[in-house]
């Protein structure tokens, strides 16, 4: 006698709303992707899905919420429940708590000091820091705040974050310098080159400016709209490490950076 297999049907069942699922679930991101409105046809191009087979899944998000159609173009858009999802989402897009598994693996992984830093109303603050097993000796602590033109944070903040008040706060600073240090940096539109070289590199790297005796990489952090939310820098004893845009420092900032941002929503 041949046994029956009762659980076929239940497995296949499941495995047919998990399929259901992703379809919609593609449905929706590719809406998004498309900057939240699209025609049908664009849409079920853009997902490679039969247009009936995705208007079909369209029909029953309308139905939750998710999406809505123009009446007059006839284009779908996101619906004010795909919008109370992207706001939850957005309340819990908070740069300091996303990055801090970040800061512990850098530090792990490098032995260097590693620190969160945000604009705060007189400049760039560290708010998270972590240190290694034998540190370096910094009179930096979480709650002090850095320089915009001197340190590699503050660099960071000046060259991507479009702020009227973080360029004053930059022209202040330039303003209250000695000669000598202006020599230093050696530019006359120094506030615009420094611009320039950090967003080339697409970071910022200080050797004995902000500190002496210490270097510093600092990397951009950017939410969902494209702006930067906090700074990712790491810093050690001059000599100790490779301060370059090109190290290995360098490129394991990168990686934590992006992962960073793009748990906040960014897209590169």
């Amino acid at each position: 006698m041949t046994e029956s297999k009762p659980e076929a049907a239940p497995t296949r069942g499941r495995r047919q709303r998990v399929q259901a699922a992703t379809t919609g679930m593609a449905v929706l991101n590719g809406l998004a992707r498309l900057g939240g409105r699209a025609s049908l046809t664009v849409l079920a191009k853009h997902v490679s899905e039969n247009p009936a087979k995705v208007h079909r899944y369209l029909i029953s998000m309308m139905e939750e919420g998710l999406v809505a159609q123009d009446p007059v173009s006839l284009q779908y858009y996101l619906g004010a429940g795909a919008i109370q999802i992207g706001l939850a989402a957005m309340r819990q897009a908070d740069p300091i708590r996303v990055a801090e598994p970040a800061l512990v693996r850098l530090r792990q992984s490098l032995e260097m000091t590693c620190f969160i830093a945000v604009m705060g109303n007189k400049g760039p603050t560290i708010v998270r820091f972590e240190e290694p097993g034998l540190p370096v000796t910094l009179n930096v602590r979480v709650g002090s705040v850095l320089s915009l033109l001197w340190s590699a944070t503050g660099r960071v903040f000046l060259a991507y974050l479009e702020d009227s008040r973080v360029e004053k706060l930059a022209r202040e600073e330039l303003a209250q310098m000695s000669s000598s240090q202006k020599a230093v940096l050696g530019e006359e539109d120094m506030v615009n080159t420094l611009k320039h070289e950090v967003r080339s590199a697409g970071m910022a790297v200080v050797k004995d400016t902000n500190l002496a005796g210490i270097s510093a990489i600092a990397v951009p952090i950017f939410d969902f709209s494209d702006k930067v939310s906090a700074v990712l820098t790491v810093l050690g004893a001059t000599g100790s490490f490779e301060a370059n845009a090109h190290s290995h420092v360098a490129q394991a900032m990168r990686v934590e950076s992006s992962a960073i941002s793009a748990a906040l929503g960014h897209e590169d």
